[in-house]
Order: C-alpha cells, then sequence, then structure tokens
C-alpha cells in the first residue's frame, strides 16, 4: 500500500516538473543560430551619415538690399561647387539653404528662428545687415547653431553670442579709419555727418565724430535719414549753407546713390565719401556721372589684394557676368572657413563652433582671398581697412591708402 502511494507520488511530481521545464523554456527568448558569415559581436551598430550637409544662407534676396544678398550667395556658391566639385567633405555634398530676411529685423528674426529649428542646417552663414544679424542672434544662441557674418559690422554682434562669429572689420574701427582718412590724407578741415537711422549707420557716426573730434576735424552739422527717403534735398541744402570740404555718408547703397545724385543738382560740390555699405555696384547705377570720385571703406580692394584675389574677380565676372565686390569675396571665404571646420571636427554645430573658436592665431587661421581670419573672444576679427574710389563708373583701389 505504502509502496503504491510512494509511486503515485513520484509520478505526480514527474509531471509537475517536466510542465515546470517546458514553462521556463518556452519564456526564455529565441535565438537565430548564427552562421560563419554573422559573426556575433556586442559592438553597436553605428549608422553612416550620409545625404547633403546643409548650411543656412540668411540675406536679403529681395528688396531694397538685395544687390547684397544676390552678390553674397554668388560669392558662397561659388565656393561651394569648387568644395562639391573636389568630391564634398568625406564624400558628402554640401547644400545652401536660403532664407530671405530683407535686411529687415523681424524678417530675420522669422529667417534666424525657421534654421535655429531645422536640425539638419549646422551653420549659417549670415547675416547682412547688422540690425537684422543681431535680431537672429538670440535663436543662433539658443539652438546652439554657429553663424558667421561676413559683412555685419555693428559692435554689439560679436559680443551677443558665443555662436557668432564674422570676417569683416567693426563699426568702430572703419569709422575712426574714414575721419583719419578724412582728415591726414584729404586734408579735409570741415565736415558734414549724413546717416541712416539703424544700428550699423548709428555706430558709424558715432565713431567718426569721435575720432574727428580727438585729431582736430571740424563736424559742421549732422543730418540723419529713414530707410525708406527718397528726397534729400532739406538736408542737402541745409549742409550747402555750412560750407564743409566733405560729408560722410553712414547708410547704404540704396539712399546713398539718390544722396550722390541729388546733391549734383543741388550743386552741392564737395567731397563725399562713406563706408563699405555703400561700396557696391549699385550705388554707381543709382548715382550714375554723380558717384564719380566718391570713396568707400573696404574691406578688399581686388587691385591689391594679390593673385589668388584677382582669379576670383576674374572667375566671377565670367560666371555671373558682375564685377564682385568685397561682399562677395567675404562669402567664400566665410564658406572655406565653415568647410574646414567641417572637415576638421565635423558635421554637428557644437563641434563647428568650437572649430571656429579655434581660429586665433596666424598658424590655426583661415587664410582666404581676404586675406588671413582670426578669431578673438568676441568671434571677431582683425582686418586692415582699404579705401576704393569710383572712377570711369566703377570701384577701384584708391591712389591713396592709409594702411595701419
Amino acid at each position: 500500500m505504502d509502496k503504491m502511494r510512494n509511486l503515485k507520488w513520484f509520478v505526480l511530481f514527474s509531471a509537475l516538473a517536466l510542465v515546470f521545464a517546458f514553462a521556463i523554456a518556452g519564456c526564455e527568448k529565441q535565438t537565430e543560430p548564427t552562421t560563419p558569415d554573422e559573426p556575433v559581436t556586442d559592438e553597436p551598430v553605428v549608422e553612416e551619415v550620409s545625404g547633403p550637409i546643409k548650411i543656412g544662407l540668411a540675406a536679403p534676396m529681395s528688396g531694397d538690399a538685395a544687390a547684397y544678398g544676390e552678390i553674397i550667395r554668388n560669392g558662397a556658391m561659388m565656393k561651394i561647387e569648387e568644395i562639391n566639385e573636389a568630391g564634398g567633405i568625406n564624400g558628402r555634398m554640401l547644400e545652401l539653404v536660403i532664407g530671405d530676411e530683407r535686411c529687415d529685423p523681424k524678417e530675420a528674426a522669422a529667417v534666424g528662428q525657421n534654421f535655429a529649428s531645422n536640425e539638419e542646417i549646422v551653420a549659417v552663414l549670415g547675416h547682412v545687415c547688422s540690425s537684422a544679424t543681431l535680431a537672429a542672434i538670440p535663436y543662433y544662441d539658443e539652438a546652439g547653431l554657429p553663424a558667421i557674418s561676413p559683412t555685419a559690422t555693428n559692435v554689439e554682434v560679436g559680443p551677443s553670442s558665443e555662436y557668432m562669429f564674422r570676417n569683416v572689420f567693426t563699426d568702430d574701427f572703419q569709422g575712426r579709419f574714414m575721419a583719419k582718412y578724412a582728415k591726414e590724407v584729404l586734408g579735409v578741415e570741415k565736415v558734414g555727418v549724413f546717416h541712416e537711422n539703424n544700428d550699423y549707420a548709428i555706430g558709424l557716426k558715432e565713431a567718426f565724430v569721435a575720432a574727428a573730434e580727438e585729431i582736430g576735424l571740424e563736424v559742421v552739422g549732422i543730418e540723419a535719414y529713414v530707410a525708406d527717403t527718397v528726397d534729400f534735398a532739406p538736408q542737402l541744402s541745409k549742409f550747402k549753407e555750412l560750407a564743409p570740404d566733405a560729408i560722410f555718408i553712414a547708410g547704404y547703397y540704396q539712399q546713398g546713390g539718390l544722396i550722390l545724385a541729388q546733391a549734383e543738382t543741388l550743386g552741392l560740390d564737395v567731397s563725399f565719401l562713406g563706408a563699405d555699405g555703400l561700396n557696391n555696384p549699385e550705388l554707381i547705377n543709382i548715382a550714375k556721372d554723380a558717384a564719380e570720385g566718391f570713396l568707400a571703406s573696404s574691406p578688399l580692394v581686388y587691385e591689391v589684394a594679390g593673385d589668388e584675389a584677382q582669379a576670383f574677380k576674374d572667375a566671377f565676372e565670367e560666371k555671373y557676368g558682375l564685377t564682385p565686390d568685397w561682399m562677395a569675396a567675404n562669402a567664400y571665404d566665410a564658406i572655406g572657413m565653415i568647410a574646414v571646420a567641417i572637415e576638421e571636427c565635423g558635421a554637428d554645430r557644437e563641434a563647428i563652433k568650437e572649430c571656429l573658436a579655434a581660429m586665433t592665431d596666424e598658424e590655426t587661421g583661415y587664410l582666404g582671398i581676404a586675406g588671413i581670419t582670426v578669431f578673438d573672444e568676441n568671434g571677431d576679427c582683425s582686418k586692415p581697412v582699404f579705401v576704393s574710389e569710383v572712377k570711369d563708373g566703377e570701384f577701384i583701389a584708391a591712389e591713396k591708402q592709409m594702411l595701419e
């Protein structure tokens, strides 16, 4: 009896053990058998990144300042096409994503926000006008998106963000330079100052006037205008009464061309000089013969910039049928700097910023057609100021330079 009872218990326990064993086996993860062609590894799978590397271009492609945008886009595209034709960067092509900001702060803020939120964009070329640049910077700063402006010269641009760089001098530097040029090179004793009411022009005006006071250049009058002004006769008439030897214009080419033309109509026979925002072929198209003899500061004049700069000028004219100004050269070089940063540090926003910030001396700086660019702690650079003159209907190097 006991033996029978023990046998029953043994059978029962054996059955339960088998059920339990099958249950555990069913819960275990099933794996596919491996073959010699599919080795097992614990290494993480790294997906290879492909497709174009996207760079944003924030510039005025329409509106009054469209001539700036066109020439900057063309300069940038020349460099991008050179890089892509040579195989790109690590096999990936560069692609320019254009944002039309019309040199308007509101439009620029919208473009900046769009670029910042587009994770495919790893860097930005722009903005162009200083007020537009300042409006977009907060979005780039928040998103950690590096940007290089080839043209924005207001002193506040660089210190506003660690992600903002520029390969052009600042307004305080060129404004003071032009006051000294007027006094020491042109022999001007009395000068009038005519400026637009925006961040760029006000900064220039303040620097020019401060330097004039220091060197004994008498400022006989200061007049202002707004961006959409088309009739400058009231202010020019005041200047005619004050009889300065010269008038310094701080503004952009659209209004500058009208000022020169209307000054000639009024019989205001004085020398006119201005800053880099006026150094554009469109000023000549607007002012016609009244532009002859006009002087403007410039980060670059091709006649004295070397063989590579001259070769760029010739290639640009052949490709686009336009004479490039200094903005085209700076855009070309800015794309080159971004490309070097991508190649050396990777197509990553933070890595590009760090790579640009490391360009701090002649050894680590970028040598382009506009000379060597190195950045200080604010992302600013030191560049010499050249002077261009309108002669026979085009901007050329002024006969007298004052390189410091």
